[in-house]
């Protein structure tokens, strides 16, 4: 196999959970555009059939399914449903994410709740229901987790999203140990700040561009930026990649505090 071969994703079954908007919807773009098959997952399944639309329209395969990945039940369904799409999964990109701004002391039980729900207890569910059925098909295979720069360091009004994202650094190491005999590798990816419809307002303000400013590269990430370390992962070219977190910050954790 050459090396352009071993990168490749071609034919390959790969479920996206949060594939309605951002990281998610652009990841199902790019590895169908490299000729994987892709299975969207997310809540928002009117959002998921227009994406799945304009894949095929290109010449790609797409399947959608609706997710809640809080809900083991929905977890259950919709990978079964994936998996009988496509005939296995090959790969998973756990990519579901949501986060609550409020200052710490205005942060409720709630809050705190519903986002490790969706970003570690959401991404443990749909990781092992995964591996489960990849342990059983033998062929093995690989799982993505979006981490976060927030798994390293900290900012305000966040703390929930932080916590669970320094869990899921943790989950993906742990997951890596156990499922190795499985040949099924798990990794991760921890994007720094990128531009995305979530956070455009944000950075648009003062403060946002005051941050920006701390940025070694002194400005966003752009979503194409993504790909290589996705590609990477998805692909045989990561086959002895086991337990690790690619960081894509444009050098933010070696920023001076």
């Amino acid at each position: 196999m050459n090396g352009s071969q071993r990168f490749s994703v071609r034919d390959k079954a790969i479920l996206i959970t949060g594939a309605s908007s951002g990281f998610g919807a652009h990841f199902a773009r790019v590895l169908a555009r490299e000729g994987a098959k892709v299975g969207l997952a997310a809540r928002r399944v009117d959002t998921l059939e227009s994406i799945a639309a304009e894949i095929r329209q290109a010449g790609g395969t797409a399947a959608t399914v609706k997710l809640d990945v809080a809900n083991s039940a929905s977890v259950k369904e919709a990978v079964k449903t994936i998996a009988d799409e496509f005939g296995r999964i090959d790969v998973l990109v756990n990519n579901s994410g949501v986060s609550i701004a409020k200052p710490l002391l205005e942060q409720t039980e709630e809050d705190f709740d519903a986002v490790l729900d969706v970003n570690l207890r959401g991404a443990f569910l749909v990781a092992t229901e995964v591996a489960r059925r990849m342990r059983v098909d033998g062929k093995g295979g690989s799982i993505i987790n979006i981490e976060s720069i927030l798994s390293f360091r900290q900012a305000g009004q966040i703390a929930p999203y932080a916590a669970s994202k320094a869990g899921l650094t943790q989950l993906t190491r742990s997951m890596a140990l156990e499922l190795a005999r499985y040949k099924i590798r798990v990794n991760g990816i921890a994007p720094g700040y990128f531009a995305t419809e979530i956070n455009q307002g944000f950075f648009e303000t003062e403060g946002g561009a005051a941050m920006i400013k701390r940025m070694p590269m002194r400005r966003l990430g752009e979503l194409e930026e993504m790909e290589g370390p996705l590609l990477l992962l998805a692909s045989d070219a990561s086959s002895y990649m086991n337990g690790a977190t690619i960081v894509v910050d444009g050098g933010h954790l070696t920023s001076a505090l």
